[in-house]
């Protein structure tokens, strides 16, 4: 009989934790998604010839998928709950990463910016189901700080990300114009098919995991607070944002999220491109070295921050880390240089709480509002399209550094809005 007990307790044990991997895991995933898009950036630039704003259209396209699949995946969570919401977006995911294949094949940057805005569709999914769900499974005081966790490992996806894309997509050639004019048109062709169909394989192997991820996601059963869907109300109607954006302190907090999501794509997208021009006589893999480090400390701020949640105000300490912010970029601007270089790698520790915090602040309190909410606030990922392509706009009519003043406005209104939550009292559980 005690093995009985032991054993039942065991498997127990294991379906309360393996679903929790597998929605942690989400976060690792959609963390590789989103940054392979900074290497892409460097290598569309050199394999398409882009200026600054073109080759920010990929993250234009990306988190327009965001903005646009926000709200659906508000629909289908309120309709089938959470996990049938992280089924979709995993397959269309790995939808989008299959369509690499067809777009290098033909050599097309349009087919590659709607396979992006594909894979953004189902990150959506993946990101207005998971993090309410971190949200919801304990205890609402402690939300801010478990979201920051679950969130670390997104940190590990991005750092992920760019170490495949510096090792299997940058090839480390880059030609002066000189150099390529003196190569044959029959050269400079294959040199530009090589770099375009550099990024097939690692897609495919991400196409592969992903679609694999939704069967396992969809043959475990999950506990009842991740199916949870409402078949006794309509879905989310006009009237639940419409009463959503009334609340000034919410349409705060949107607000800080879209330029939070500006400022983070701005700096990490343009950071290879920033050390080309502080540091021309480096090479594009040593600058992604750059990047990659700003993205381990992104992560470190993520565990340190949870643990400084304990000591000081989830707020007190965002208005810290964005005060810091803009400093750093502010040295960024006016020093073009490796102490610039480090100085824009150093925002990303001050930024790793910034985006779980917004949004646990956020949602605070919504109770039944809180899907409406969550989709409101993942809408406002399209900051990240739309600021990047202001960065590169400002960057072709000027310099790459001071472009650099876009994401340091960002932080100005994420402590503006920091500021206001510590002096609020919640007014959006008043509702």
């Amino acid at each position: 009989m005690p093995y009985n007990n032991n054993r039942a307790h065991r498997v127990g044990g294991l379906a309360l934790w393996l679903p929790l991997f597998l929605i942690v895991s989400l976060f690792f995933m959609w963390g590789v998604a989103n940054n392979l898009n900074d290497i892409l950036i460097t290598q569309f630039k050199k394999a398409f010839v882009l200026s600054d704003l073109q080759s920010g259209l990929v993250q234009s396209a990306f988190y327009f998928g965001y903005f646009v699949f926000a709200i659906p995946a508000a629909l289908a969570m309120k309709r089938f709950g959470y996990k049938a919401a992280v089924i979709v977006g995993l397959l269309l995911y790995g939808a989008g990463a299959l369509l690499f294949y067809p777009a290098a094949q033909a050599h097309e940057y349009l087919f590659f910016l709607a396979a992006l805005f594909i894979i953004a569709s189902g990150l959506a999914f993946l990101e207005t189901s998971a993090n309410p769900l971190i949200v919801a499974m304990g205890d609402p005081n402690t939300a801010e700080r478990r979201l920051n966790f679950a969130q670390s490992f997104n940190s590990l996806g991005t750092i992920s990300g760019v170490l495949v894309g510096r090792e299997f997509i940058l090839s480390g050639i880059e030609h002066s114009p000189d150099e390529l004019a003196a190569l044959s048109a029959a050269q400079q062709t294959a040199f530009y098919t090589t770099e375009v169909q550099a990024v097939q394989g690692p897609y495919l192997v991400i196409a592969a995991v992903v679609i694999a991820w939704a069967l396992l996601v969809a043959w475990v059963k999950f506990p009842a607070t991740a199916k949870d869907c409402d078949d006794t109300e309509p879905v989310l109607r006009k009237r639940d944002f419409c009463a959503l954006l009334k609340r000034p302190y919410y349409r705060a907090a949107v607000t800080a999220q879209f330029f939070y999501v500006g400022a983070q794509v701005c700096i990490w997208s343009f950071m290879i491109r920033y050390g080309q021009e502080a540091m021309p006589d480096t090479g594009e893999k040593a600058l992604a070295t750059y990047l990659s480090f700003s993205l381990v400390a992104f992560m470190v701020g993520r565990f340190v921050s949870t643990w400084l949640m304990g000591y000081i105000k989830p707020a007190r300490l965002m208005l810290i880390y964005a005060v810091v912010n803009i400093g750093l970029c502010a040295l960024a601007m006016f020093s073009a240089n490796q102490a610039g270089l480090i100085a824009l790698a150093a925002t990303s520790f001050f930024m790793s709480l910034m985006f779980p915090t917004i949004f646990a602040l956020g949602i605070k309190g919504l109770g039944a509002e809180a899907k409406a909410g969550s989709s409101l606030l993942i809408m406002a990922i399209i900051g990240g399209a739309i600021l990047t392509a202001v960065m590169g706009l400002v960057s072709d009519i000027s310099s790459i550094h001071t472009a650099v003043l876009v994401p340091l406005i960002c932080f100005v209104v994420i402590a503006l809005f920091a500021r206001t939550s510590e002096r609020q009292s919640w007014p959006q559980q008043e509702a």
